[in-house]
């Protein structure tokens, strides 16, 4: 049983940063497992934020977050960071870590394993 722990949300006001991280435990990684972030918005659907291949490291993002937010991995720790830049309002949602069991990770339908999310704010 895999189980994924989000920690580094927080309160901060627009063009502030944030790093989130997200630390796996049990089960085991492949390379073809993918690893990703979504969020959630008070009554807004679950979106896609980005996602990383666990092999080759590969990297993809919604668009409305490219260029701000890096995604990045450590395969030794089996942990995902999310690096968030530029920080805006409509980014406050609950954020929730996510394994991917396909090549990508885009969808709800891709996610194998979730956590249990960390909250994030931003003030303007």
């Amino acid at each position: 049983q895999v189980q994924l722990v989000e920690s580094g949300g927080g309160l901060v006001q627009a063009g502030d940063s944030l790093r989130l991280s997200c630390a796996a435990s049990g089960g085991t990684f492949f390379r073809w497992h993918t690893m990703g972030w979504f969020r959630q918005a008070p009554g807004k659907e679950r979106e896609f934020v980005a996602g990383i291949s666990w092999g080759a490291g590969s990297t993809w993002y919604g668009d409305s977050v490219k260029g701000r937010f890096t995604i990045s991995r450590d395969n030794a720790a089996i942990t995902v960071y999310l690096q968030m830049n530029t920080l805006k309002p409509e980014d406050t949602a609950i954020y929730y870590c996510a394994r991917g069991n396909r090549p990508v990770l885009r969808t709800k339908s891709d996610v194998d394993y979730w956590g249990q999310g960390t909250q994030v704010t931003v003030s303007s």
